[in-house]
């Protein structure tokens, strides 16, 4: 089992940002099939009746290739941050001439919404896209219209009639595809902003703990090294005059040295230590930000120092074995405490391969935990648990003092 560094997290985080996209992306190319799909029928009917030649057929045929080229291409730069001008312009040019097909045959009527389906993903005030539904309904309400009279020549159907329906559905149709895009492109911006400001938090946190870490090695040395560069430079200008006394300086400044490193030692051994309600409070964020639902109850009182720092090494492991070696989607901590020994239970749901378990002979791993845990006299478990489930298991033995004092309960779990 390795450990999961900072950088793995975020590149797991990045990885699954790119995969939401690529998702978004497909989403939008297969949705451009139903509106493709409708023109081919529309041309292959029209041809069959010998409404459309065979170089108006090839025509129309590469047009709706170059028109899909330019719907891929409005969907990936609309994503990226919006697409440009000159291919609005060029596919809004090539989407109105292919919408006068519909003159031929009514399945071209969808070619207008389909472009639009595809400018919505750039950004665009409210202004402009009420005036590009407008103006696209207005387009194919005419050309609707017309087409109507001609396929109804004996009984002319009025404009007064036929154009306000048409224009009520093509805006109407407009206005849902509007709505579902942007929608979808608000969610891949949430997406966005979500990993970026979870990078933020992550650098944020790196940074103040450094910040926090330079503070106390000031604090700590800052007045140590003082006194000692005051001691040994009197020292120095009385080692001739008064060697007593230099001595004695100097004796001053070992014993501060001695001190200083005492007390950096000390910072550095709690910097480096674990405790178990912060891993247990790490666990959940670190579960829930790789979108694992995680349900951890309460340590028993009183645990002894060292029981709660072992504790705290299998929860750290055991989360980094269910995010990096697991396709687990809910994870479950329990600790309880009976029989004079405390029994902490990870278990998940993402099994795979065999086990999804990782051994590491170098010492590390559950190699390692299970070294940590026999030194208090426990042991320690881990394997399937029931079809696709994953149970580690340490059981540690409480001192003989310590064991009447922590209350035999089950700690029960809280949802995340």
């Amino acid at each position: 089992m390795t450990v999961a560094t900072t950088a793995d997290l975020e590149a797991r985080d990045t990885q699954r940002l790119e995969r939401y996209q690529r998702i978004t992306y497909r989403s939008f190319l297969i949705a451009a099939v139903g509106f493709v799909a409708p023109s081919l029928v529309g041309l292959g009917a029209a041809y069959t009746d010998g409404d459309v030649g065979v170089t108006l057929a090839i025509v129309v045929l590469a047009g709706l290739a170059v028109l899909t080229w330019y719907y891929a291409r409005l969907v990936k730069t609309g994503l990226a941050g919006g697409a440009s001008r000159r291919d609005l312009m060029l596919s809004g040019t090539l989407a109105a001439a292919m919408s006068t097909m519909i003159l031929i045959g009514p399945l071209f009527n969808l070619i207008p919404i389909f472009w639009v389906s595809a400018v919505v993903m750039s950004p665009l005030s409210r202004r402009q896209l009420a005036a590009l539904c407008l103006a696209v309904g207005m387009v194919c309400s005419v050309l609707t219209t017309i087409a109507a009279q001609r396929l109804v020549p004996d009984a002319p159907l009025p404009w007064y009639g036929v154009f306000p329906l048409m224009l009520v559905i093509y805006v109407g149709g407009c206005a849902v595809t509007v709505f579902v895009n942007r929608y979808q492109r608000r969610m891949w911006e949430m997406h966005r902003e979500t990993h970026a400001a979870r990078d933020a938090l992550a650098r944020l946190a790196v940074t103040e703990e450094r910040l926090r870490f330079s503070r106390d090695l000031h604090d700590l040395l800052g007045h140590s090294l003082s006194l000692i560069a005051v001691k040994s430079e009197l020292a120095m200008r009385t080692a001739r005059t008064d060697p007593d006394r230099a001595a004695a300086e100097m004796a001053d400044v070992r014993r501060t040295a001695r001190e200083a490193l005492r007390e950096v030692r000390g910072a550095v051994s709690g910097y480096r230590a674990v405790d178990l309600d912060t891993e247990l409070v790490g666990a959940r964020a670190v579960l829930e930000a790789a979108g694992i639902r995680c349900e951890i109850g309460d340590p028993p009182d009183a645990l002894p120092s060292e029981v709660r720092s072992v504790l705290a090494w299998v929860i750290r492991e055991g989360v980094t074995n269910v995010i990096k070696h697991s396709g687990a989607r809910r994870c479950e901590v329990t600790l309880t405490a009976y029989d004079g020994s405390v029994v902490l239970e990870m278990g998940n749901d993402g099994v795979r391969g065999d086990g999804g378990v990782r051994v590491d002979e170098s010492g590390s791993g559950l190699t390692g935990l299970a070294e940590r845990v026999a030194v208090l006299g426990g042991e320690i478990t881990a394997g399937r648990h029931g079809r696709d489930g994953f149970l580690l298991r340490a059981a540690v033995p409480l001192p003989a003092s310590d064991a009447d004092a922590v209350p035999a309960a089950t700690a029960a779990g809280r949802s995340a």
